[in-house]
């Protein structure tokens, strides 16, 4: 099982203005994590993307090959890539040359974007949530299948016998699908024979196994072997010496801002009570000492029958840099041992 950390690139924007990072630090700390997560013997290090104050990660392509420079081993990929909003000309143009910049270690997880901020930015209509994905998914593949491209869709101009350049050092490009809780997704990435990333980011992991079956359902009856069809979980977590620690230094941050987000989408502010919830051994969580988490994960894999990844995302509760680097290497020492 790979075992890797996602970032949003936050900015920490709390009510305690003594945490409060510049832009130029928060990117340079970033930068610095992933550099440690490779040291550390982690498998991947993905960036979001997003358009809003908070977050710096609104282009995850650039923050990469920076990365790519002072890396060696780690994979490198998009969490995830709003492909309804992006051409996937440049899209792929971008990744192939991140991955040879990288030399073969460039990965892409596109999704449809649960944050909606991008479709206003660049023109487009909300009402065409899903075909525009599905169209800019299918022009996607074929680029990456060949490189003379002819094509013609609805939302783009035709290509006719264009050649897209450069290609990747990789034969063919990893392009996962990543997806919230919906049946249609899951089909889909099985129907395309895609590796699935699955954001839980709350409830219970379990509630997911019926989906996740549907997938590999569809992805046999399109000619897939088993093998193809990989699952992967993004979930946020924190590893810490001891459960209390990690309770400690997460709980406050993290309901602050999910309270935040949670006004925007009409939900309660987060309690004390549903947090332990979340952290129990069910929970979407992955918070507490390398022993429990490993525990846990071992839990999710099992809940859903097999798993080929997982990634924690825990630059969501305005910890400092350096709490985060501490949880990266217990997670790398620790918990990835425990995995194996």
């Amino acid at each position: 099982m790979e075992i890797g950390i996602d970032s949003f690139s936050s900015l920490n924007l709390t009510d305690d203005p003594s945490i409060y990072t510049t832009p130029h630090m928060a990117i340079s700390q970033l930068l610095e994590r992933i550099e440690h997560a490779d040291q550390m013997g982690l498998d991947v290090f993905g960036i979001g993307e997003h358009h809003r104050k908070e977050f710096l990660d609104s282009a995850p392509t650039i923050i990469l090959a920076a990365a790519a420079s002072r890396t060696k081993n780690i994979r490198l990929t998009s969490a995830v890539t709003v492909l309804s909003t992006a051409d996937p000309v440049r899209v792929f143009q971008d990744f192939a040359t991140l991955d040879l910049i990288s030399n073969g270690r460039a990965e892409i997880i596109v999704g449809r974007g649960s944050s909606v901020d991008a479709f206003p930015l660049f023109g487009f209509n909300l009402n065409d949530y899903d075909s525009l994905f599905s169209e800019k998914l299918a022009l996607l593949l074929q680029i990456r299948a060949t490189e003379t491209v002819n094509w013609s869709g609805k939302f783009r101009p035709a290509l006719i016998d264009q050649q897209i350049y450069p290609r990747p050092v990789q034969n063919l490009l990893p392009v996962w699908l990543g997806v919230g809780g919906t049946a249609a997704s899951f089909v889909r990435a099985g129907t395309l024979g895609l590796p699935l990333m699955i954001a839980i980011i709350g409830g219970y992991t379990e509630r997911f196994r019926p989906l996740v079956d549907l997938y590999k359902e569809a992805g046999l009856k399109a000619g897939f072997s088993l093998d193809r069809l990989k699952v992967g979980i993004h979930s946020p977590g924190y590893v810490a010496s001891t459960s209390e620690k990690a309770t400690q230094d997460y709980y406050p941050g993290f309901a602050q801002i999910m309270t935040k987000f949670g006004k925007e989408r009409g939900w309660a502010p987060m309690t004390k009570a549903q947090f332990k919830e979340l952290t129990g051994s069910k929970g979407a969580l992955l918070l507490g000492s390398p022993e429990q988490v490993a525990e846990k994960i071992e839990h999710h894999s099992n809940a859903l029958g097999g798993i080929s990844r997982i990634t924690f995302q825990m630059d969501n509760a305005a910890l400092p840099n350096e709490k985060l680097m501490e949880s990266i290497a217990l997670i790398g020492r620790s918990v990835k041992p425990n995995l194996r």
